[in-house]
């Protein structure tokens, strides 16, 4: 390894390197999207990510013979250990040519950055933490990725086994193929429940944008706290992706529950990006112009494909019947009012009630993605 030379990125210069080095790897790859560069370049500013209000973490990058040939970011997060009670820190946005000394390289780097942070583990892929995209592809390949979801090469999995991760949780993603089955299921289920439950089911105010991530992330930090891996939101991250989702969250997408004044539920779906993304190569301007934008708007507009990002209930009123009620707006709304067809994602893999309630109304499990770890030697 000795013409391999790692160096942390501290310069716009080597930043936008950064972002832009995934075009070499997908070049041949045509279920990639394109991220669009001026997110990224605000997903990576430390003066404008809320999560820098708490964590902390550093950018690297791989050069061989002079050229850059792999990239990761290493994240700690204080909040992530203090609930868990644990010591690791994570790594995410690995990306790597295929070669096993370069990947170890990264790992090694990422390492000695979080045993200065005094920590002993390391997991992922996470960037930054598990409210953002994480997790390595597994299977899928051949699908595009939907809007917030991983994507990568099927020799990633090799290279982060080959350099001692083991794996640490599986996550699912399911896909809706046939809507009007899933609703003929819903309907009856949730028909009862309603009749024992005085459940008010209404989309988000976009009004009032404010209180109503306010809401989302009160249910949220309720209904994930038990669950693997789960850190909570920050103010100022839910306000944050509120702000980056708002252009495109529909109210009718966006529902929350609330039994008297109390919000007890929330199913948050929006358009799928992505796929207009597709048609820009990551720029809205070319040469000044705004061809890029005007290429978005026209994809988004035709866009029928959406995700499902979170379904949540509090612990309380599992058994309400909450989530299949909202489940079942979100088909008869979206999907088939609305001809969309889409993704759930993501479910843990030992989460069986959901996984179940899934496969009964008629979802396909479609793609895994997981979650690495390992301890750092003494």
């Amino acid at each position: 390894m000795s013409n391999i030379e790692i160096s942390e990125v501290t310069s716009r210069h080597a930043r936008n390197a950064f972002i832009k080095f995934p075009w070499r790897i997908y070049a041949n790859d045509p279920a990639w999207v394109p991220p669009l560069i001026i997110e990224r370049k605000a997903f990576l500013d430390r003066k404008r990510h809320p999560f820098y209000k708490h964590g902390d973490a550093a950018l690297f990058l791989a050069r061989k013979n002079g050229e850059i040939v792999g990239r990761i970011m290493a994240s700690d997060d204080p909040n992530y250990n203090a609930l868990h009670q644990s010591n690791v820190g994570c790594f995410g946005l690995f990306e790597c040519i295929n070669n096993r000394d370069v990947a170890a390289a990264l790992f090694e780097r990422a390492e000695g950055w979080l045993r200065k942070k005094e920590r002993a583990e390391i997991m992922g892929p996470i960037d930054y933490s598990t409210n953002y995209v994480c997790g390595l592809l597994i299977n899928g390949f051949q699908f595009p990725p939907t809007i917030l979801t991983a994507h990568n090469p099927p020799y990633y999995r090799d290279l982060i086994e080959s350099c001692g991760f083991t794996k640490a949780k599986d996550w699912y993603a399911w896909w809706f193929a046939e809507p009007v089955g899933a609703a003929a299921r819903l309907r009856p289920l949730a028909e009862r429940f309603r009749k024992r439950w005085p459940v008010v089911i209404r989309p988000g105010n976009l009004k009032n944008i404010r209180d109503e991530s306010r809401r989302l992330r009160q249910i949220y930090n309720q209904a994930w706290e038990k669950n693997w891996g789960f850190v909570p939101f920050t103010e100022a991250e839910m306000e944050f992706m509120t702000h980056e989702l708002k252009q495109l969250v529909i109210p009718e997408f966006t529902l929350i529950a609330e039994i008297g004044d109390e919000p007890v539920g929330f199913i948050l779906c929006v358009p799928d990006i992505n796929v207009a993304l597709r048609y820009i190569n990551g720029r809205l301007t070319t040469f000044g112009l705004p061809i890029g934008l005007v290429k978005l708007l026209y994809h988004k507009s035709r866009t029928r494909t959406a995700r499902l990002i979170a379904l949540g209930v509090i612990e309380k009123y599992r058994r309400a019947g909450i989530a299949e009620m909202l489940v079942l707006r979100i088909v008869e709304d979206a999907m088939i009012k609305r001809g969309f067809t889409g993704e759930l994602s993501l479910t843990l893999e030992d989460n069986f009630t959901i996984n179940r309630f899934l496969e009964a109304i008629g979802a396909d499990r479609y793609k895994t993605y997981r979650i690495y770890r390992r301890q750092f030697p003494c």
